[in-house]
């Protein structure tokens, strides 16, 4: 009887290993889709500073800033869904044996994105 016992107990360990490892990679995974937000903001803003030193002179002058300025706004939104998504993962599950990013960094990170966009849309209109 003690034998059935061990092995239901054993099967039952080993199935809530396997739930703890699945949630450590959904974690990690959360993780690298939220730098991947991260990457498509910072390209978003290389294309508006771009899109703005290769039409600026163009006329009317405020075109080439409202397209780019476009693309600024896009890139503070690509910012907010990645953060937003990986806060709720975060929210959901646990991390059992890996080191996740916390919480915190993830939301100082997109909050200094976020504000430098806002600081090279201000710059953008200014010049």
């Amino acid at each position: 009887m003690t034998d059935k016992d061990d092995l239901a107990q054993s099967r039952t360990d080993w199935a809530e290993s396997r739930t703890d490892w699945a949630e450590d990679r959904t974690l990690l995974a959360a993780e690298r889709t939220f730098a991947g937000w991260l990457r498509t903001g910072l390209t978003m803003i290389v294309v508006a500073l771009g899109l703005q030193a290769l039409f600026g002179p163009a006329e009317p002058s405020w075109l080439p800033k409202a397209v780019a300025t476009g693309f600024l706004c896009a890139a503070a939104a690509a910012f907010w869904i990645g953060w937003r998504g990986a806060h709720r993962t975060r929210r959901n599950l646990d991390a059992h044996g890996c080191k996740a990013q916390s919480a915190r960094s993830q939301t100082a990170l997109t909050a200094s994105l976020v504000l430098g966009v806002c600081a090279v849309a201000i710059v953008l209109w200014l010049l």
